[in-house]
């Protein structure tokens, strides 16, 4: 829990489902290697795109540890995420795109042949791009399920009720502004449907009407948005960044041969290495700036090594990989905290926290079986306690 006389913030940036369970078991880690620290109690929260799912719950009193048991679809306060949450097709978008079919070619073709000389035929198909839909999937149900977790479990789906300062931040699709949900004038909106905004990745997802106007993801301006949290007074901000492109030079030699080069791995990857190098280099440009902007202030940044194959290249619908991604990222930020723990130290004393020295010098460090065991340890005690009843049940009823 922070020091009275000192404000903390949390900021999250995106990543898609697996940065958001990067977030989780990097936050796990992070509670566990330092002593007095509660993410459940920050001055302010900042969440962008799936870091605005984790922000949410957290100030919902929605525990790193209950979030990590979800992944394991257990029921802990939060329903395991389906692909079925994430990956409605939009259904809607592609049949109104059909509809203007018809119409649409008819106009460009009376146009084309109206003005022939002056129009080529790749000019006269760059126009029918419009007929291409907005998004592949619709991330409504996202909203639905945040909205049926909140109101479920008794916690709030309302800004103005929350008791913690959060702000969800997006993108503004026609000015490309950023707005943050939360703050006075965006309060009204409902956390469910602010997250929601906020993680309309463009092409991927439909933008989100809200209030009349489209809205896209916050990561479209910039990618942890730390600014906002200290803007909000925050003298000490933990930042968590999943998106980092790989740098496979570094990388061992066993990994490069197994998964080769990525021109050779398809479009998607392309795309995702290109998408994490631009937003990554914006993201230390804007952190240095804090230095000059925030001068009183710090700012711990904790992300995935950039030879990190493991969080490249995963598949997070099978619950065992789900598992396994949530525990790399514990352990990688365990180890991020033990290379760095002459920088982190000195920071954390300003705000009355300490590392774990018990934590970080056990080698069975685990996330998982960590939790499991006390359980493990009180069931046995009741299973005893049950034995020696059986057994004093047993010889009064051979007495009677």
């Amino acid at each position: 829990m922070e020091a009275v006389s000192h404000k903390i913030g949390l900021a999250c940036a995106g990543g898609g489902v697996e940065g958001a369970v990067y977030e989780i078991g990097a936050l796990c880690a992070l509670e566990d290697a330092i002593t007095g620290l509660d993410f459940q109690n920050m001055h302010v929260y900042v969440g962008v795109s799936a870091g605005a799912l984790i922000t949410s719950n957290l100030a919902n009193q929605i525990s790193p540890r209950q979030m990590s048991l979800a992944i394991l679809s257990h029921k802990s306060m939060v329903n395991p995420i389906s692909p079925e949450i994430l990956f409605k097709p939009a259904v809607q978008e592609f049949f109104s795109k059909a509809l203007e079919i018809p119409g649409f070619t008819t106009k460009k073709l009376y146009r084309f042949l109206k003005n022939f000389s002056d129009n080529t035929v790749l000019g006269a198909l760059a126009d029918f791009t419009e007929l291409l839909p907005v998004g592949v999937f619709d991330n409504q149900p996202l909203a639905n399920y945040l909205a049926n977790n909140f109101t479920n479990n008794g916690i709030s789906d309302d800004f103005r009720t929350l008791g913690k300062t959060l702000r969800v931040v997006a993108t503004e699709l026609d000015t490309g502004h950023t707005v943050r949900f939360g703050e006075p004038g965006f309060d009204h909106v409902p956390i469910s449907k602010a997250v929601q905004a906020s993680t309309a990745l463009p092409g991927v997802y439909l933008p989100v009407e809200i209030d009349g106007k489209s809205y896209v993801d916050g990561v479209a301006r910039r990618t942890v948005h730390a600014s906002v949290a200290l803007n909000e007074g925050s003298d000490l901000v933990f930042c968590i960044n999943p998106i980092v492109p790989l740098d496979s030079e570094t990388a061992d030699e066993a990994l490069r041969s197994q998964f080769g080069p990525m021109r050779k791995r398809g479009l998607p990857t392309v795309m995702s290495q290109t998408f994490r190098s631009m937003i990554h280099s914006r993201m230390k440009a804007g952190i240095k700036g804090y230095a000059t902007s925030f001068p009183d202030a710090d700012l711990l940044l904790f992300e995935p090594k950039a030879d990190d194959y493991r969080m490249f290249y995963n598949n997070v619908f099978s619950y065992s990989t789900r598992r396994e991604v949530c525990e790399h990222a514990y352990q990688m930020t365990l180890d991020n905290v033990r290379e760095r723990s002459a920088e982190i130290k000195p920071v954390l004393q300003k705000y009355g926290l300490t590392l774990n020295r018990n934590t970080l010098n056990n080698p069975d460090q685990n996330l998982y079986t960590n939790q499991i065991k006390p359980v493990r340890g009180r069931l046995s005690s009741l299973d005893e306690t049950l034995n020696k009843l059986d057994k004093l049940l047993g010889s009064d009823q051979q007495v009677a």
